[in-house]
């Protein structure tokens, strides 16, 4: 699925993964290649991006929003730092 994040000042990540793990505000969610449409809201915590089997990356991110339309991703936050 192709994966979008962005935040006011910059383009976060772009690319092609096969997943992401989000802190939903009602509780930590995991969205897959090909999950049905939907959007939800997003609270403070940490964000995985599953690029590759065995391969993430991780960023601890604010408040936000995420919509998954067509196999593609758009998270929008206020702001993303980087865990390594």
């Amino acid at each position: 699925m192709q994966l979008d994040i962005l935040t006011p000042e910059s383009k976060v990540f772009s690319g092609k993964v096969y997943g992401v793990q989000l802190p939903g505000t009602d509780g930590s969610f995991e969205v897959l290649d090909h999950h049905a449409a939907m959007i939800a809201s997003l609270k403070k915590g940490k964000m995985k991006i599953l690029k590759e089997k065995g391969a993430t990356e991780s960023y601890e991110i604010s408040s936000g929003f995420v919509e998954i339309l067509n196999n593609k991703a758009t998270i929008l936050i206020e702001n993303a730092t980087s865990l390594g």
